[in-house]
C-alpha cells in the first residue's frame, strides 16, 4: 500500500493471527499474563506492527469477561483454557475493530523515496519547507529547525512522529541537525537529504503503521447492532414520526425517514450527508426502496418497514464501501 493512501482496519487482518500455543511440557501451567502479551503480540503482527491501543485491549477482555486484569495476569491456567483464551482474546480483539473500525497509513518509505528519486521534486520541497521556516526572511535558520521541516512534512509526506519512531533522534544527531548554526537554503537541503534518505531505508526495513486521529470509518457496525434488536426502538419512531410530513403512503414515509437520517447521522453511526461520498449512497438507497407495496396497518408500523428495509441496505453498503470522513470537519459543518 502506497503511503499516500490508507487501509483499515476492520478485523479482518486478524483472520491472519496465529491463535495455536505450542505444545508445553507436561505438567505446566501458563499465566494468564503470558497468554495476553502472547495474544496482543500474534494481533500487532497480523496488523502489519500496529500497536495495540489500551482502550482497545481493555474492552477486549471486558467482552472476554476479564474484568479484573491483574488477577487474571498472575492466574495460572492449564494448556486447555490457556489456548481457549488466547483464541478468544484475539477474537474479541477482532470484534472491536469490527465494532469501531480505525484508518491507518503504513509508512515504509516509499513517499520519501519519491522525493528523492526526482532532483526537481526535492529542489522543490527543500526551498517550501526552507520558505515556511525562514519567517523572518533573512535567508537563515538554525540547523535544529531540521526537525521542524520534517515534522511540517507529516505523515501525509511519510514522516512518522517522533512518538511512533523514536529512531528519528538518532538520525538527527548522526547527521548533526541540532544547534543554531545557521544555514542557508543550499545547505539547509544539503543536510536534509540525507536525513530523509536514512529516514527512508529505516523505514524500509521497520515500517510503521500511524493511526489517523481525526479520520473515522462507517462501515455500518451501529447500524447492525440497532438492527440486531428484536424489539422495535419505540422511541426512534416515535422521534421519526415528529417530522412534518404525514406518513399516508411509502413515499411520505420515506421522505420522514430521510429526512431524520440527516439530521442525525451520528446517532446511526454515519458521516454527514453533506458529504459527497454519503450524499450519492443516500441518494442510491432511497432510489432503490420499494414505494409499491403499499401502506401497513397503521403509520407506525409502515415507518418501522421502511426504516429497517433502509437501514439495511445501508447497513450493506457500507460494510461493502466503507466511507472514511474527517471528524472534525464533521464537526465544524455542524457548529
Amino acid at each position: 500500500m502506497a503511503e499516500a493512501g490508507l487501509t483499515i482496519f476492520d478485523g479482518a487482518h486478524l483472520s491472519q493471527a496465529d491463535v495455536s500455543l505450542p505444545p508445553p511440557p507436561p505438567d505446566t501451567e501458563i499465566t494468564g499474563a503470558e497468554v495476553l502479551e502472547l495474544a496482543e503480540t500474534r494481533a500487532s503482527l497480523a496488523l502489519l506492527g500496529f500497536v495495540l491501543p489500551e482502550t482497545l485491549k481493555s474492552s477486549a477482555l471486558r467482552r472476554i469477561g476479564v474484568s479484573d486484569t491483574a488477577g487474571f495476569r498472575s492466574k495460572q491456567l492449564d494448556y486447555s483454557d490457556a489456548c481457549k483464551s488466547l483464541r478468544n482474546y484475539i477474537s474479541a480483539i477482532a470484534d472491536e475493530f469490527r465494532d469501531d473500525p480505525i484508518a491507518v497509513t503504513i509508512l515504509d518509505g516509499r513517499s520519501l523515496n519519491l522525493f528523492l528519486e526526482d532532483e526537481d521534486d526535492f529542489a522543490m520541497l527543500a526551498e517550501n519547507l526552507f520558505t515556511d521556516l525562514d519567517v523572518e526572511d533573512r535567508g537563515k535558520i538554525s540547523k535544529d529547525e531540521i526537525q521542524s521541516a520534517l515534522a511540517n512534512m507529516g505523515i501525509e509526506s511519510g514522516v512518522p512522529p517522533v512518538s511512533e519512531f523514536p529512531q528519528l533522534g538518532d538520525i538527527f544527531k548522526k547527521h548533526g541537525a541540532a544547534g543554531k548554526e545557521e544555514l542557508g537554503q543550499a545547505q539547509f537541503a544539503q543536510l536534509l537529504q540525507p536525513v530523509l534518505q536514512e529516514l527512508a531505508d529505516s523505514l524500509a526495513k521497520t515500517p510503521v503503521v500511524v493511526a489517523l486521529q481525526n479520520i473515522k470509518v462507517a462501515n455500518g457496525s451501529k447500524l447492525r447492532k440497532l438492527l440486531a434488536k428484536d424489539t422495535v426502538p419505540d422511541d426512534l419512531t416515535k422521534k421519526i414520526m415528529e417530522e412534518k410530513q404525514d406518513c399516508n403512503t411509502d413515499q411520505s414515509c420515506t421522505a420522514k425517514i430521510k429526512s431524520y437520517l440527516e439530521k442525525h447521522e451520528d446517532d446511526f453511526g454515519l458521516p454527514s450527508s453533506q458529504l459527497q461520498e454519503m450524499a450519492v449512497l443516500f441518494d442510491e438507497i432511497f432510489t432503490e426502496v420499494d414505494s409499491q407495496n403499499g401502506v401497513a396497518e397503521s403509520e407506525r408500523d409502515s415507518l418501522w418497514v421502511l426504516l429497517k428495509k433502509i437501514l439495511e441496505k445501508i447497513a450493506e453498503k457500507l460494510e461493502a464501501n466503507p466511507i472514511l470522513y474527517d471528524l472534525q470537519f464533521s464537526q465544524l459543518e455542524e457548529a
